[in-house]
C-alpha cells in the first residue's frame, strides 16, 4: 500500500493549508523534505498544531484536553474522529510504529498549559518542553526511519531548543496572557518578584539577561542537535537543517533588537531568512556527505529520557521504499524561491493598502 493511498490525498492537502497559513517556517522547511517523509510530517505536525490551538485558544481548556485525549485514543484503537488531520495521523502512528507515550507526553503538556503551571527551576522548563515540542522531534524522527537511541536525543534537543526559542520571544506576549514559562528561580535571582512582575511586565536589563541566557542555552542544544541531523538519511537533512537554522535565527534577532521581548516579537523577515537559506544552500557541497556509522555519544536531558525509553521499547523496524528524489540542492533553492514569491506578494499587498 503507498503512502498516497493510505493518506487520502484530500486530508494532506487539507493538514498542508492549515501549516501554510499558520506555521509558515515549518511549512517552508517541510518543502525540502522529500515526499515520503514530508508528507506524514506534515500529518504529524498538523495535529500536534490543531491540539496546541485548541488548548491555548479554547474557552475551556481542560475540557480541550480531555477532548484531545479521546482523540488520541480514537486515531490509536484504529478509528480516529472524521477530521483529515485525524485520519492522517493514525495512519502514521501506525505505519511508523510511534509509541502512544510520545504523544501523550505532549497532551501531558498542553495540559500543564491548561492548568497554568509555571517552572521553578530550568530542569522544570526543560520537562514542559521535552513534551510540547521534544515529543515532536522524536516523531519526525521516527518518521525519518531512525530509531537509533542517539538519533533521537538529538532530535529531542532540537525540539527543546526550538521551544526555549519560542518562550524567549513570547516573553511580553506570553506576559500579557497570564503565562510565565521563565524559571522563576532564575527571577528571584535577579530580584524580581515573579506575580509583581506579571501584574506589570515590564522590560529592563534583568530580563534581557534572563533572555540571554535562555538563548545561550537554546544554541548549546542546536549544537549537539547538529551530530543528530548529519546522521539522518541523506535526503532528510536540509529540511530539519533548514528548520534548525530559521528558528535559531529567531535567536540572532531578538540579540539584534536588545533582547526586549517584553515590548515586541522579534520577526525574522522574509529577506533574513532569504539570507539563511542562501547560506544553507552553499553548505550543501561541503557538510552533506554520506554519514558515517553513529561513533559518538553527547549528555542526554535527563527530562526527555523517558521519550527515548518509549521508542527504544517499540520492537517494529521501518522499511522504506525507493522513490526518485530530487537533489539537495535542488530542494533548497526551491525553498529560496518560495520565500522570493512570498516577499513579492508581501510587498504587492502593502502597495495596495
Amino acid at each position: 500500500m503507498t503512502m498516497q493511498s493510505s493518506m487520502a490525498r484530500s486530508d494532506i492537502a487539507a493538514c498542508r493549508e492549515l501549516l501554510r497559513g499558520g506555521s509558515r517556517t515549518f511549512f517552508a522547511a517541510s518543502l525540502v523534505l522529500p515526499r515520503r517523509v514530508s508528507e506524514p510530517a506534515i500529518a504529524l505536525y498538523a495535529f500536534c498544531r490543531l491540539a496546541d490551538d485548541a488548548v491555548d485558544l479554547g474557552s475551556d481548556r481542560r475540557a480541550a484536553v480531555v477532548r484531545l485525549q479521546e482523540r488520541l485514543d480514537s486515531a490509536y484503537r484504529g478509528h480516529p474522529m472524521q477530521l483529515p488531520a485525524d485520519r492522517a495521523f493514525a495512519d502514521v502512528v501506525s505505519r511508523f510504529a510511534i509509541p502512544r507515550e510520545v504523544p501523550e507526553a505532549l497532551l501531558e503538556g498542553l495540559a500543564w498549559d491548561a492548568e497554568g503551571r509555571r517552572y521553578e527551576t530550568l530542569s522544570d522548563l526543560y520537562a514542559y518542553a521535552a513534551r510540547v515540542a521534544g515529543t515532536v522531534g522524536a516523531m519526525m524522527t521516527l518518521v525519518m526511519g531512525q530509531r537509533d537511541p542517539e538519533i533521537v536525543a538529538r532530535a529531542c534537543d532540537l525540539g527543546v531548543a526550538m521551544q526555549l526559542t519560542n518562550i524567549a520571544r513570547d516573553v511580553g506576549e506570553d506576559a500579557r496572557a497570564g503565562r510565565l514559562y521563565l524559571p522563576l528561580q532564575w527571577l528571584r535571582e535577579a530580584s524580581i518578584d515573579p506575580d509583581a512582575w506579571l501584574a506589570r511586565p515590564v522590560f529592563d536589563d534583568r530580563i534581557a539577561a534572563i533572555v540571554q541566557r535562555l538563548l545561550d542555552i537554546a544554541d548549546g542544544l542546536y549544537d549537539r542537535a547538529t551530530h543528530g541531523i548529519q546522521h539522518l538519511p541523506r535526503s532528510c537533512r536540509p529540511g530539519i537543517y533548514a528548520a534548525r537554522a530559521l528558528y535559531a535565527e529567531i535567536g540572532r534577532e531578538l540579540e539584534r533588537t536588545g533582547l526586549d521581548s517584553v515590548s515586541r516579537r522579534a520577526v525574522v523577515s522574509t529577506r533574513r531568512k532569504l539570507a539563511v537559506l542562501g547560506r544553507l544552500a552553499a553548505l550543501v557541497q561541503t557538510e552533506w556527505t554520506p554519514a558515517k556509522r553513529l561513533s559518538f555519544r553527547l549528555p542526554q536531558l535527563d527530562e526527555t529520557v523517558f521519550l527515548l525509553s518509549a521508542v527504544a521499547a517499540s520492537s517494529a523496524r521501518m522499511g522504506v521504499a525507493h522513490t526518485k528524489r530530487r537533489s539537495v540542492e535542488d530542494r533548497v533553492v526551491w525553498v529560496i524561491d518560495l520565500f522570493e514569491r512570498l516577499e513579492r506578494r508581501d510587498r504587492l499587498q502593502r502597495v495596495r493598502s
